[in-house]
């Protein structure tokens, strides 16, 4: 049977240990008898390892990752069976049979069947390659359990991002797990980001490290329980081991009742900011590049903003790192359009385009084209829409020849401003 999702979290834990790349039962014998010395008591969360079952074994994990299916039923099983909810990484396939995508999923094991139950990492480590074979997960969302807890969570290199951790527990997270294979050469970070996590959002951190070889690579171990005032409560050395300890959400409450740090989410910022002269656009774009981020850029009329214009921009703004929107001024609308168009001026179209959160500034062009834009600008991604051809589109010859590339997104929504326009009338 399932644990007492009613019955709050009681107990906190980890099991450290060395994964056994590509042997998935292996693993699942590892953790069974992890459990079994253990002996956690009904009502524990007890955080796995990053990609526990399987390790990083590119090449296979497409394989590997048809017997997650099997594996999560039999340790939903091993949950229930101890009363206690598991949670580590592993590969997790979605989308067509044909068209597979991988995501490095954190799942939440001996929950109840209907309760939501992963989340996927949210940042992909480049430099192992990671983000060739796995998706970039969604907005992170905490699970929420029957008791009224919140579970928020992260997947190793989500560490090094605050955000990941803050919009999480602004949901209402009272707890952080961390599921992690984190190399000894760098556990001194590790230490220092677990503890700010913990202190800047006056959270618990559960916190689960692989530890041994793997490929040469030596795993730091040094598994953690950290409470909300950073102070580490449990820390494992450099080889198998795990930790288990009361839950005191009291030090949360009182630590919270007199200053609160996690909650608070004003906005302090005006939108309008992000309309942007080309000049001074150019010298925040240089800037933004120097720093290593990618520059998108797609340009529009957006006379009536409507859904299917929403849904292009965000998907735009996932090809890179600042998402750069030329808008065109009324005369060029004039004169592509005719006289009737646009229905906003300018600069209210301009001000709602910059208040959606996708967009990260928003410049006017007087020509019939961007290409001026573009040739100054310099952006990493170009995006236009489907219906277009590559050999039409202005700009991506200029863009592909400066080592960027182009982007051709399909408009999921059938919405037609001409027709929108044409209803009104009537």
């Amino acid at each position: 049977m399932h644990p007492d999702l009613h019955k709050p979290i009681s107990q906190i834990g980890f099991l450290q240990f060395k994964v056994i790349q590509g042997d998935i039962w292996e693993n699942f014998e590892q953790v069974k008898d992890g459990l079994a010395q253990l002996a956690p008591p009904a009502g524990s969360l007890i955080a796995l390892p990053e990609m526990w079952a399987t390790g990083f074994v590119y090449e296979e994990l497409a394989v590997l990752s048809d017997e997650i299916p099997r594996l999560l039923l039999e340790l939903d099983d091993l949950a229930a069976s101890h009363g206690v909810i598991l949670a580590g990484s592993l590969p997790e396939k979605k989308g067509e049979a044909a068209e597979p995508v991988l995501y490095n999923s954190l799942f939440f094991s001996g929950m109840a069947k209907d309760a939501s139950n992963t989340i996927a990492k949210q940042h992909l480590f480049s430099f192992w390659k990671e983000d060739l074979w796995f998706a970039h997960g969604e907005k992170p969302a905490p699970i929420m359990l029957a008791s009224g807890e919140c579970l928020g969570g992260l997947v190793c290199y989500d560490l090094r991002f605050p955000e990941a951790a803050r919009l999480q527990c602004r949901q209402g997270a009272t707890i952080l797990l961390m599921s992690a294979q984190w190399p000894l050469a760098r556990i001194g970070q590790w230490k220092i980001l677990l503890q700010a996590r913990a202190i800047e959002n006056q959270t618990f951190i559960v916190a689960a490290n692989a530890c041994g070889d793997w490929d040469g690579l030596q795993m730091g171990g040094h598994s953690m329980l950290i409470a909300p005032d950073g102070e580490i409560l449990a820390e494992a050395g450099e080889k198998t081991e795990s930790a288990l300890l009361p839950l005191n959400l009291e030090v949360q409450i009182e630590l919270r009742e007199r200053f609160n740090t996690a909650a608070p989410d004003s906005w302090s910022h005006d939108d309008g900011d992000k309309v942007l002269s080309l000049a001074k656009l150019s010298a925040i774009v240089k800037n933004r590049k120097s720093i290593g981020q990618k520059i998108v850029f797609t340009n529009g009329c957006f006379d009536i903003l409507h859904a299917g214009h929403v849904d292009y921009l965000q998907k735009a703004r996932k090809q890179g790192d600042f998402l750069v929107l030329g808008l065109n001024d009324d005369q060029s609308i004039r004169s592509i359009k005719g006289p009737s168009r646009p229905v906003n001026e300018e600069s209210q179209r301009a001000r709602v385009l910059a208040a959606l959160g996708c967009v990260d500034a928003v410049v006017l062009f007087g020509e019939d084209t961007p290409l001026h834009l573009i040739t100054t600008l310099s952006p990493d991604v170009l995006v236009k829409g489907a219906d277009w051809q590559e050999s039409e589109i202005v700009g991506a010859a200029e863009v592909i020849a400066g080592g960027g590339r182009v982007e051709r997104i399909p408009f999921t929504s059938q919405t037609s401003t001409t027709a929108m326009i044409e209803r009104i009338r009537l």
